[in-house]
């Protein structure tokens, strides 16, 4: 039987490793961002951090610059200091293929800096924030020089948005989906393709991983089989697999990771 690896091996979870908040955007920003957010990695962090994919689109502040950070379907795994702090802006659903003005499926598993969409602005707005020494300070200032931007008043796409919320609260029968929306099924895939970056199979795997680690944290007690039950998975092999496949890292070490 192979060894279990060494947790000191494992990456660091985003969101589990070191301290990470999020809060509700100010009301100029909301219609395009669902999240503001924060991570301040530990001193003693080295190496990798999982970034686990959740079908969604951030713009964020890492290193003293800006990127926007496309869909991911597997674990990214960014390279960051100890001690970093990282500034994100989670778009609402929907939202972020209108402010890019490129489809998404263009962006899937890719960071670009964000002065190749905004050019001279990003240069600025990523200046300013550099020039602010206090991690506090800094956290104002991004929701400040995001709402500064005219296209940040932005709005979702509406059946876009409908679409991620039914698949990401268990509704993953696309044909069920589709009749709701009054949308065929290959509108609904090209739908997808454009405004999440992948199709709805995939938007659906991602969707339940997320879901599996909302149960998991607010369930601290339950195991394996339990979870794999009430999130959708046809048994503890299959959680097992998904997971293994979009986190890069077993069931039971992400658990461990994230209930901690």
């Amino acid at each position: 039987m192979p060894s279990l690896p060494d947790p000191a091996e494992l990456p660091g979870v985003a969101g589990a490793t070191g301290r990470y908040r999020e809060w509700t955007p100010p009301a100029p920003l909301y219609g395009c961002f669902g999240q503001l957010w924060r991570s301040d990695l530990p001193m003693g962090h080295s190496g990798e951090v999982a970034v686990l994919p959740d079908g969604c689109v951030d713009i964020l502040w890492r290193d003293g610059r800006l990127y926007v950070v496309g869909p991911d379907v597997v674990a990214a795994h960014p390279q960051l200091m100890p001690g970093a702090q990282v500034l994100g802006a989670r778009f609402q659903p929907g939202a972020a293929r209108a402010w890019l003005g490129v489809p998404l499926g263009e962006m899937v598993g890719t960071a670009v800096e964000l002065d190749a969409v905004l050019g001279p602005q990003a240069r600025q707005m990523a200046a300013r924030l550099n020039d602010v020494g206090d991690g506090d300070a800094r956290q104002r200032m991004f929701a400040q020089v995001l709402a500064g931007l005219p296209r940040s008043s932005g709005s979702r796409h509406a059946v876009a948005a409908r679409v991620f919320g039914q698949v990401r609260a268990g509704g993953h029968d696309l044909g069920a989906i589709g009749s709701a929306l009054q949308v065929s099924t290959r509108s609904l895939r090209r739908l997808c393709h454009e405004q999440f970056g992948y199709g709805p199979k995939m938007l659906e795997r991602i969707l339940r991983l997320q879901r599996f680690l909302a149960v998991a944290r607010a369930q601290p007690q339950s195991g394996l089989a339990g979870l794999a039950a009430e999130v959708g998975y046809a048994d503890q092999s299959h959680l097992s697999r998904e997971v293994r496949a979009l986190a890069g890292i077993g069931a039971a070490q992400l658990c461990a990771q994230w209930r901690s």
